[in-house]
């Protein structure tokens, strides 16, 4: 099967699989503040990654590329909402492009688009420092994703198989580099001890990208003759990795992803340390339902509802998000326990 082909085969797959709410954000709960000592139209938006200003927690998270027509239409509807509504964007990975040349306009397209905007370009673990300069010249980009799909490329027939030197790799890039390296996972979580590892090598900015978003080891299995169904419940979820990324790792922004749908699950994320939020699914599945106007207009609403649930917690700013009080339980609260996450320190703050 061809690379583009995949791609392709990928979007619809996602969609197919679609989202179950097992991100653990569930297990979250405000502590409700009956003098917020706040009103709705002095509560502000803006946050910062890195070195890096956005406009929105939220941003449009990695999704596609390099799959000929139809994956350049999809990017260029996420980059015209993107410009719209002032939200950040990220492409899926740029590889397609760099070894077939034919498929970079449907990469491009979005800066053409979207000619002032935050854009992420994206590769995975194996690039060099080359193809990560190539990637970002491409878009003009603001920062490059490097994904982290270990379990995707094992269940993928076609997949890698050997992820030596990935994080010498990553540290060569981000210290050639002129723009902000983001690392992030692809739905499986990221630990403590990754995370670490990453900021040691010179890495501020992960997105941990956890378990309970779209789930690409039932979309590769659905490619598979033999399933490899042991890893279809494989990671950590996003509630738990956003903890463990923030707890120990200070001086490093996080990024939220994986399975987040509603502004509730926003919030929470941020409340959990998150500095922003990465959504892919959600919008994609109103992108090709209903159209960009719809995407735009849901964009426009989350900003709305998020400043309305800040109000309420008398939190005029995402910082002063990140440090209200939360109750944590349920399995979410058995794992940080376990781990070695202090969930009284969230609940006391």
């Amino acid at each position: 099967m061809s690379r583009a082909q995949r791609k392709i085969d990928h979007i619809h797959h996602a969609l197919k699989t679609g989202q179950h709410r097992l991100h653990g954000l569930d297990d979250i709960s405000f502590v409700h503040n009956s003098l917020p000592n706040l009103s709705v139209d002095k509560v502000n938006l803006n946050t910062t990654i890195g070195e890096l200003s956005l406009s929105s927690p939220i941003f449009i998270n990695a999704m596609t590329g390099g799959g000929g027509e139809e994956t350049e239409k999809i990017n260029r509807c996420l980059a015209q909402v993107a410009q719209e509504s002032g939200v950040a964007m990220a492409v899926g990975s740029q590889m397609a492009a760099i070894k077939d040349r034919v498929e970079k306009q449907t990469y491009s397209v979005v800066r053409q688009e979207n000619p002032h905007g935050v854009v992420f370009a994206n590769l995975g673990s194996e690039a060099t420092v080359e193809q990560a300069k190539e990637a970002v010249d491409m878009l003009e980009a603001n920062g490059l994703q490097i994904h982290l799909n270990v379990i995707q490329e094992l269940v993928m027939p076609e997949g890698d198989r050997d992820f030596t030197g990935a994080l010498h790799r990553i540290e060569k890039i981000a210290k050639n580099l002129s723009v902000p390296v983001i690392v992030k996972e692809v739905g499986f979580g990221m630990s403590y001890e990754v995370t670490k590892k990453l900021k040691e090598v010179g890495v501020t900015i992960i997105d941990v990208g956890g378990y309970g978003g779209t789930n690409f080891s039932r979309i590769e299995n659905e490619r598979r003759t033999k399933h490899f169904s042991f890893f279809n419940e494989w990671g950590m979820p996003t509630a738990v990795s956003i903890a463990e990324a923030c707890q120990f790792q200070r001086g490093t922004s996080v990024i939220a992803s994986g399975g987040v749908q509603t502004t509730m699950d926003i919030a929470k994320s941020i409340a959990l340390g998150a500095s922003a939020v990465g959504m892919a699914g959600r919008f994609l599945s109103i992108l090709l339902n209903d159209g960009v106007d719809e995407v735009i207009k849901e964009i426009n609403d989350v900003h709305e509802e998020l400043r309305f649930i800040m109000t309420a917690l008398g939190a005029p700013s995402i910082s002063s998000l990140q440090q209200v009080p939360i109750v944590i339980s349920g399995s979410t609260h058995h794992w940080l326990t376990e781990r070695g996450v202090s969930t009284s320190n969230y609940a006391q703050r």
